[in-house]
């Protein structure tokens, strides 16, 4: 390997061996490091801005990290109702808690976000699994499965808040 020194142990004491001693395929240490050296200096055509927020990702980009993030929403939203659920489920007392609980706008509010995150990750599943089944898959069929997402999500959400309230 290019560079790789490392120190054997012989008879007559330490030896260095470096690319220079290692047996090579194109015949002479100096060819293989100056095709090393002309890899290297290749001008790049990669990005080099990584900055996520200057870059314009796609409709499907963000509907694919807005999936992931529903559903870390949903999976704690389950667990509080759950928990909410077994306090009403416990005794007359703990029922008539979680009604009064029901009452306040803020709890309406957080029932209504949940619902909406649930909504929004059961549509945006729904087209991963149409995915699934090879419907989509084109350069068009991406953002238009994109904003069917959007368009029926947006209506899910707005017809949940109408029953909420």
């Amino acid at each position: 390997m290019l560079g790789l020194n490392r120190a054997c142990s012989s008879d007559k004491g330490s030896v260095w061996w470096s690319a220079r001693n290692a047996p090579h395929r194109s015949g002479t240490w100096f060819a293989d490091l100056r095709e090393h050296e002309s890899k290297r200096n290749v001008k790049d055509k990669r990005p080099v801005n990584l900055d996520i927020s200057t870059i314009k990702l796609p409709l499907a980009a963000l509907t694919s990290i807005t999936h992931r993030v529903s559903g870390v929403i949903v999976f704690v939203g389950i667990a509080l109702l759950l928990c909410l659920f077994d306090m009403s489920l416990a005794d007359a007392e703990g029922f008539a808690e979680v009604q009064a609980l029901g009452a306040n706008p803020l709890f309406r509010v957080l029932v209504w976000a949940l619902l909406s995150a649930l909504a929004y990750h059961m549509v945006a599943g729904v087209k991963h699994l149409v995915l699934d089944l090879g419907i989509g898959e084109t350069k068009e069929g991406g953002p238009l499965g994109a904003k069917l997402v959007v368009v029926i999500s947006v209506v899910l959400i707005v017809l949940l808040g109408v029953w909420v309230w």
